[in-house]
């Protein structure tokens, strides 16, 4: 068996934590493949096998990702992953995520279950796609969690037009609008006021980021719906951000939303619950009175 390992935290905690957990794959007889960058930045004293690509993690046929980190690790490796159906796990270095579901010492654990048994669950996530006809090169057309389109060195508000599957939707006047996948309907769409999906739904969210019309809600269409969005405002571009990526385009271009072909495939813990993580993350049950 071979695993990838895949982190963006770089400190001296990091490395320790990764020789040690290293070494228990290796008592699994479980090879290990290193991402480049991290590989580099924290000086291991072996020489490990490392890759910084799709192509790389499928040429080393790799059977599993491990991802040490936060939500946004996991949003990250789906540069790499994209749709070669390689099963991740989130190791949460911090506080429990919506997908960093193992904690630290948790892990260690689990490793006879899920390398030797295989005994895990699965939740596939769906992912993002999108189309442009702007200029503007977008080197990673995916997102995990959302894409949204947002306002660009202005106050002024932005002008959104929306159709879905080429029927007018609506003018969104406001700072932008957010599409957000069940996974990313815990994020930056939930700031917004957008509404929680769980996982298994196959659904995207439409956010408006503070609208003028306080009348405009959010709205819940079907996943294989397609959604084009144009957008007008006084300054020439508005920014366009896939997960943590961002990208200037040009007012007027058009962007069509769609379901990628490929699903993220996340392994969770076998008594992981998404609601048991909402009460714990949104603090539901608290009675802030006492």
């Amino acid at each position: 068996m071979k695993a990838a390992i895949y982190s963006q935290k770089k400190d001296l905690d990091t490395f320790l934590y990764l020789n040690k957990f290293i070494s228990e794959l290796a008592l699994r007889e479980v090879a290990v493949v290193l991402h480049k960058d991290m590989a580099d930045s924290l000086n291991f004293s072996k020489d490990f096998d490392t890759f910084s690509t799709k192509d790389q993690l499928r040429d080393k046929k790799v059977n599993i990702v491990f991802s040490f980190g936060g939500d946004g690790t996991i949003l990250n490796a789906l540069t790499f992953i994209q749709d070669l159906e390689i099963p991740i796990i989130g190791v949460n270095t911090g506080r429990l995520g919506f997908l960093a579901n193992f904690r630290k010492d948790q892990i260690f654990e689990e490793l006879d279950s899920i390398i030797l048994d295989k005994n895990y669950n699965i939740s596939e996530r769906s992912v993002i796609k999108i189309s442009t006809n702007s200029d503007t090169a977008i080197d990673f057309p995916f997102a995990l969690n959302d894409v949204s389109l947002s306002r660009k060195e202005t106050t002024s508000m932005i002008t959104v037009e929306s159709y879905i599957n080429d029927e007018f939707l609506n003018v969104f006047w406001g700072d932008g609008l957010i599409i957000s996948t069940p996974t990313g309907s815990t994020a930056y769409s939930l700031s917004c006021g957008g509404p929680i999906i769980s996982p298994s739904n196959d659904n995207f969210a439409i956010s408006p980021i503070a609208p003028h019309n306080l009348n405009v809600r959010p709205l819940i269409v079907k996943d294989d719906s397609k959604i084009k969005l144009t957008v007008k405002s006084r300054v020439p571009e508005y920014t366009l951000a896939l997960d943590s990526r961002l990208y200037h385009m040009e007012v007027g271009s058009e962007i069509l939303i769609e379901k990628a072909e490929f699903s993220l495939f996340l392994i969770k813990p076998k008594n992981f619950s998404f609601y048991e993580t909402i009460r714990q993350k949104l603090l539901w049950g608290n009675d802030k009175r006492n």
